[in-house]
């Protein structure tokens, strides 16, 4: 004899339990605080697809200390804190050195209110010619706020190998006088002191600000 609908046992209730609402809400703060560091670069799978060539040395750059373009002695650690772009060439440069030092003018103008946490700097490969105060009047075409280094041929050698810099004079014309063949990359250093990125020749400046403005937040 089947039951009667009357007779039939009450279902079970279907809400949630509290411990499910716990679970729920604690999976949406991991993913919101997973979506935040993605987009912060602080994890791996969230690092930024940067314009430059990833450089990941273990070691801290080599320390070097040179002569500054405002005449005091400074070395690549005083300037911990700031990203550093750094470029080595000579302000007798007919074509790589100014196209360079104009694109990192736009990078650094590109960064507006951050653009004090960037400091750009010109490690001359012609000591002989790029005093203090040549470096000071010639970087100050392109941005005052651009510091030059010089020093002895021994010093700004042992400043240049361990970062991977070549350079070599030869004989130029009556006019120019000798020249410096040299490497003509951008080196990016974090600041912790870290080599971080390498920019070719003519990477444009927008492309570096972009790098720079991930860098800065880190």
């Amino acid at each position: 004899m089947s039951s009667s609908p009357d007779s039939a046992p009450p279902q079970a209730s279907r809400r949630p339990s509290p411990i499910l609402w716990l679970v729920l809400a604690g999976v949406l703060v991991l993913g919101a605080v997973a979506v935040w560091s993605v987009v912060n670069g602080r994890l791996p799978f969230g690092a930024p697809s940067f314009n430059g060539t990833v450089i990941q040395s273990p070691d801290l750059a080599a320390d070097f200390t040179l002569t500054a373009s405002t005449g005091e002695r400074l070395s690549l650690s005083d300037l911990r804190g700031r990203v550093v772009l750094m470029y080595f060439g000579y302000t007798f440069c007919p074509d790589a050195c100014p196209t360079t030092l104009n694109e990192l003018k736009k990078a650094t103008a590109a960064l507006g209110d951050r653009a004090d946490e960037v400091q750009v700097v010109m490690v001359t490969v012609d000591p002989q010619r790029d005093t203090p105060e040549v470096l000071r009047e010639y970087l100050a075409h392109f941005d005052p706020s651009f510091l030059g280094l010089t020093g002895s041929e021994e010093e700004i050698l042992a400043a240049a190998t361990p970062l991977g810099i070549y350079f070599a004079a030869h004989e130029g014309s009556e006019a120019t006088g000798y020249l410096v063949d040299h490497t003509t990359s951008v080196l990016a250093i974090d600041k912790e002191g870290y080599l971080r990125l390498l920019y070719s020749f003519e990477t444009p400046g927008e492309a570096i600000a972009e790098d720079m403005r991930h860098l800065v937040r880190q």
